[in-house]
């Protein structure tokens, strides 16, 4: 989407974040109503899965996110000031939409709600955010992400409480484990997904076509700017301990480590480095952290490079996701086929 204010910095949008939503939303709805299917974004961070669904011509009509920074990097993009804290926003204000996306923190909803005195199991989480939209909107689809740890979390509790909920509303629940390395992209980076549909379907995930590619193919030479001091690399990189880092550059096999949030903290450097720079160990570039994401060259990153760390880790891998969301606009195109027959045969 074209920017309506070319130049709106992060300040402009703390300054005048509500007014801003609100008028780049009422463009985006606009244009987006007449799409193949419509989403909307919840814990939208920089767009990733705003991203893969947009590639097969859905239409996204409200987003949210809670982080300044992300807001800002979101609007370069997509050119529409993410709405902020969900808890705040009214949802009988969000669009009816066919799928709801969203990427929600993992929070142990046995510990909160018996340390807040909550009655319902969900009760004080991002995820009870998520079912009162589902309660208020009733869309065709839930898709949702997170790390793989929600399978194991608080003893399997989240997970079967997650399924349940979304079960005593009728809707028919499929999760797997995806990792992004048997995608065709070069990072283990290993994932939870579930969708759930409000209709009896058939539904399979993307069988991962375990595509070879290589790190080295994706690595900049003669960077500058992006070196770990040797003293620095002393300090902390090759300790004799777990976690340890792994070099690379332009002729390297395989894939990588996965891309955290906390990359740029020198004192826990456990990830990926390429053998370059002036120092001759360097930090991945913007460009790189983009290419093993999935996100395109010409993506925005109009914040700091610890903010773009932050958001890059923080993500999805936009070809996995989108891998999916072909697959769910199958069964969606399905159903319609199958509501047109039956109309026409009670016509």
């Amino acid at each position: 989407m074209k920017q309506i204010f070319s130049d709106l910095t992060a300040k402009d949008i703390k300054k005048d974040h509500e007014n801003l939503a609100i008028m780049t939303h009422k463009v985006e709805q606009e244009k987006n109503k007449n799409k193949k299917f419509t989403f909307i974004d919840l814990f939208a961070g920089i767009g990733g899965i705003r991203r893969a669904f947009e590639s097969i011509d859905g239409g996204c009509v409200f987003s949210s996110e809670i982080d300044l920074y992300a807001q800002h990097t979101y609007y370069a993009n997509y050119g529409v000031v993410p709405f902020g804290d969900i808890t705040k926003i009214e949802k009988s204000s969000i669009p009816d939409h066919d799928i709801l996306c969203g990427g929600f923190p993992c929070q142990p909803f046995s510990s909160i709600g018996k340390r807040e005195g909550f009655a319902h199991p969900t009760q004080g989480t991002m995820f009870d955010e998520v079912l009162k939209v589902i309660d208020e909107k009733h869309p065709k689809v839930v898709f949702l992400e997170n790390v793989p740890g929600i399978v194991n979390h608080d003893n399997g509790n989240t997970l079967s409480t997650i399924i349940s909920e979304l079960e005593k509303r009728n809707y028919q629940c499929h999760h797997t484990l995806l990792n992004a390395k048997d995608f065709g992209v070069p990072q283990n980076r290993n994932r939870f997904y579930l969708v759930a549909f409000s209709f009896p379907c058939s539904f399979e995930f993307p069988t991962p076509p375990m595509e070879v590619v290589n790190i080295g193919d994706y690595i900049e030479k003669n960077i500058s700017g992006y070196s770990i001091s040797e003293h620095l690399q002393k300090s902390y990189l090759f300790k004799k301990d777990d976690g340890r880092p792994i070099l690379v550059d332009q002729h390297s096999k395989g894939h990588v480590k996965t891309l955290v949030s906390t990359y740029h903290k020198i004192q826990r450097l456990t990830g990926t480095f390429v053998k370059d720079g002036e120092t001759g160990i360097r930090l991945l570039t913007a460009n790189e952290c983009k290419a093993i994401m999935g996100f395109p060259p010409d993506f925005v990153i109009p914040v700091s490079r610890t903010q773009m760390y932050r958001q890059m880790g923080n993500s999805v891998c936009i070809k996995v996701v989108g891998e999916i969301a072909k697959q769910i606009d199958l069964v969606l195109m399905k159903e319609l086929t199958s509501r047109l027959k039956t109309n026409n045969k009670m016509a």
